[in-house]
């Protein structure tokens, strides 16, 4: 599925990662990956409230679960930095798609980094 939201297709995610040398690029196109996942499933699902759309953000933060465990294996880890710049993320593509009351916190409540 091709991402029809303007404001998605212009972003360059995870940005800040890609210019800090402590992130591997290959680990962080991964993250960028999960993100535009997510778009497109936000855009094939249409969720219509914030409940909803929380279950898509749970699944993708899993994934980011996952991917920290690929950081640490190069030598790197979602950590505080890190881990500010993904929760944006996620705030941003929930204001894209027209979430703007959607709270920080809950858009990645189930991560462990």
């Amino acid at each position: 599925m091709s991402i029809t939201n303007q404001q998605v297709t212009g972003r360059a995610f995870l940005r800040q990662m890609n210019d800090d040398s402590y992130f591997p690029d290959r680990v962080v196109d991964q993250g960028k990956a999960v993100l535009l996942r997510l778009c497109e499933r936000i855009e094939a699902e249409r969720p219509s409230d914030l409940a909803t759309l929380y279950e898509l953000t749970q699944a993708a933060t899993e994934e980011f679960n996952l991917l920290d465990r690929e950081f640490v294996a190069a030598a790197s880890g979602i950590e505080t930095v890190a881990r500010e710049w993904i929760c944006d993320e996620f705030c941003f593509v929930a204001s894209a798609y027209g979430f703007t009351g959607a709270d920080a916190e809950e858009l990645t409540a189930g991560r462990d980094w």
